[in-house]
């Protein structure tokens, strides 16, 4: 048997043996069985749980194959090497495998929940019915038709550009049945269902890598130093997004501390908690002991730890698909259809004492916004540690628009932000009509540029060469062109609040992250056109750029008019739900709101206006002091005249006249 197969019975051993352990231990593998109630029996009872893991792990298999050949390998001029294409086409394989298990857990997930054994199911003509009409049903029908999808399309990838897009596909692909599941209906189910995502994905990452890399070293593939040190510094980021992600899951799922200790979820949760220590351990004796090993030219030194880490691994993804089998302790919470819709009870009457002290938190733009002001800040040290300067204005504005980010979506703002349509309102346009000001001013780009340094190998991609693929891509060209940017920033507005997407949006946490992101992304990409100081595919003249604002600012005014003479509630449905009591009604509120949106655009037009002002004047400064080098130059050139072809025309001129008339 050859180390690889070695190596895979070994993993899958311990995924397995990890899974029946933790199953009995937590419970979920001897359920209290009622005579009378419907049961699936015990196939379905154990087979569910190993079809998802299948599936879990022949997902992180396909995320990881396709890591180690879109960004761990190098690359020539864009074009996958030898072993990265073969990499490629293994995802295909794996991803079938993970179509296959998903659609077993389709059939398997309907006996579970029609409590009926799977010959039933099998027989019957139910199984269409959940797998396009049930929210866990379509989730895995959805990682069916991905996966195959990944399947094929690997089929043909050759370039890196189509390896990263595989990749970010397959990472999407593992998220659906994950915010279906018990997540979405923990207490605080927006903090639950968020962390879960990030949990997912981070881990994907960290594990699918670092198993494709031991699969690259076993085969005595060359360049796993180069490779081992890309995942190394992706596996520190993976590394603290699993164990912040870990802790807010944990948080949105027990009620104290006590019941780590009483609760077999809980506990469950330890054993987590210590593979996760000792995972952190093994990757820094990585750091400070293999990758030097590895420069100085002894390939087999990863192995030695790598190949336990990937073992640790796998058990702990098999105590995970148990825990998402195990009951958490049971929580007290209040019958309440607002505390449902919510994840807390309505708060009282707004106010400006309230909005200021009554703070959400929201981990995903948390997260986000520590990104940002980390990433900003750190490429502003690089800068001045290697003696650049960069423009004090710009750090102010980039983190001035993270402070109102974090207001607009942590304090009291994001509280009443469900709750009223005035204060939704507010938050909208701060997002897509504050924020992004600030952020392109701040010029991300040319930072990142400037900061990071060129890949090693002439012709490979780093994460510098890859902002600059971005940013010359026909996807990125066509995006922001400034009537598609325009149109996106304008039109999506309309389309969001007179079609039923708000409404569904609301009532939902993914769809209202979804709907923020959205206006946060379609604002910077309006602005980055009009006052951007980035490098981008399509430059207006100022003049353009000034009446491109003055066109598109009137539309939202009409937005605005247009809420406000409306005689019925957007989403009204959602609203009534809620049971407010206090303030004005729905239909007064969202009047209210149309006023916000017709009145705020002024606040915004007017910063814009000066920044356009200030940059107009500096690119004719720039022109002019361009100009008087060019002439100076010339002059040097020629030895006589201003080197100004017109002046020194002028003076020929009136040398002319002189000439003629002393001749006179």
């Amino acid at each position: 048997m050859s180390r690889v197969a070695r190596l895979t019975v070994a993993a899958l051993c311990a995924t397995a043996g990890a899974l029946v352990v933790a199953m009995v231990v937590g419970g979920a593998a001897t359920p209290r069985i009622i005579p009378g109630l419907p049961d699936e029996g015990t196939l379905t009872r154990w087979m569910l749980p190993l079809s998802k893991l299948a599936m879990d792990v022949s997902g992180v298999v396909t995320v990881g194959l396709l890591a180690v050949a879109a960004a761990f390998l190098p690359s020539d001029k864009g074009l996958l090497g030898r072993p990265a294409q073969s990499y490629v086409k293994g995802a295909s394989w794996s991803a079938l495998a993970w179509a296959v298990a998903a659609a077993v857990a389709l059939v398997f997930s309907l006996s579970e929940t029609l409590g009926a054994p799977v010959g039933e199911i099998l027989a019957g003509n139910e199984l269409t019915s959940y797998a396009s009409q049930v929210p866990q049903g379509i989730a895995l029908t959805l990682v069916v038709l991905f996966a195959v999808a990944i399947a094929l399309f690997a089929r043909g990838a050759i370039t890196t550009g189509a390896a990263a897009g595989l990749l970010v596909f397959a990472l999407v692909t593992l998220l659906p049945p994950a915010l279906t599941g018990h997540s979405s209906s923990a207490p605080n189910h927006g903090l639950a269902t968020t962390s879960v995502a990030m949990h997912l994905l981070f881990l994907a990452l960290w594990v699918g890598g670092l198993a494709a890399l031991c699969f690259h070293a076993l085969r005595g593939q060359a360049q796993v130093d180069i490779a081992a040190t890309r995942f190394s510094r992706m596996a520190l980021w993976c590394f603290a997004g699993v164990g912040v992600s870990g802790v807010a899951a944990g948080a949105s799922r027990l009620a104290t501390i006590g019941d780590l200790f009483t609760s077999p979820y809980g506990l469950l949760l330890l054993v987590k908690v210590a593979a996760f220590a000792g995972l952190g351990f093994l990757g820094w004796r990585h750091r400070g002991g293999t990758l030097p090993r590895l420069s100085a030219g002894e390939p087999h030194a990863f192995l030695r730890l790598a190949l336990g880490e990937v073992v640790l691994m796998g058990a702990t993804m098999g105590v995970a698909v148990a825990l998402s089998r195990t009951a958490p302790p049971p929580v007290d919470t209040p019958v309440d259809r607002a505390f449902e819709l919510l994840g807390y009870l309505i708060p009282p009457p707004v106010s400006l004492a309230n909005l200021l002290t009554l703070w959400w938190f929201d981990l995903f733009f948390a997260v986000l916004a520590a990104a940002l002001a980390g990433l900003y800040g750190a490429g502003v040290v690089r800068l001045a540690r290697r003696g650049d300067k960069w423009p004090v204005g710009r750090t102010v504005s980039w983190f001035l628009g993270v402070v109102i980010l974090v207001l607009s979506t942590q304090s009291g703002i994001a509280r009443y932000a469900p709750v009223l349509f005035s204060v939704h309102m507010t938050e909208h346009m701060i997002l897509s009509m504050l924020v992004p000001i600030f952020f392109v001013l701040g010029a991300p780009v040319t930072l990142a540029l400037r900061a990071l340094k060129p890949a090693v190998r002439r012709g490979d991609r780093g994460p510098r060469e890859w902002i600059t693929v971005i940013l010359h891509s026909r996807v990125m060209k066509f995006v922001s062109h400034p009537a598609i940017a325009t149109a996106i920033f304008v039109v999506s507005t309309f389309a969001l609040y007179f079609t039923p997407l708000f409404g569904a949006a609301m009532e939902e946490h993914l769809g209202h992250i979804a709907m923020t992101t959205h206006f946060l992304l379609s604002g910077s990409l309006f602005f980055w056109v009009i006052v951007g100081v980035d490098p981008a595919p399509h430059k207006l003249p100022h003049a353009g750029r000034l009446l491109l604002l003055m066109v598109t600012m009137p539309f939202h005014a009409f937005f605005g008019i247009a809420l406000m003479s409306m005689g019925t509630v957007l989403a009204g449905t959602y609203y009534d739900q809620l049971g407010r009591t206090w303030g004005a009604s729905s239909l007064a509120d969202q009047q209210t709101g149309g006023g916000i949106a017709w009145g705020f655009g002024e606040i915004p037009t007017l910063i814009v206006l000066l920044a356009l002002g200030f940059q107009w004047w500096r690119a004719d400064e720039r022109v002019a002091r361009r100009a008087d080098r060019r002439a100076d130059a010339a002059a040097a050139k020629s030895g006589g005249g201003t080197g100004d072809a017109e002046l020194d025309a002028y003076n020929d001129y009136l040398s002319k006249l002189n000439r003629r008339d002393r001749s006179r």
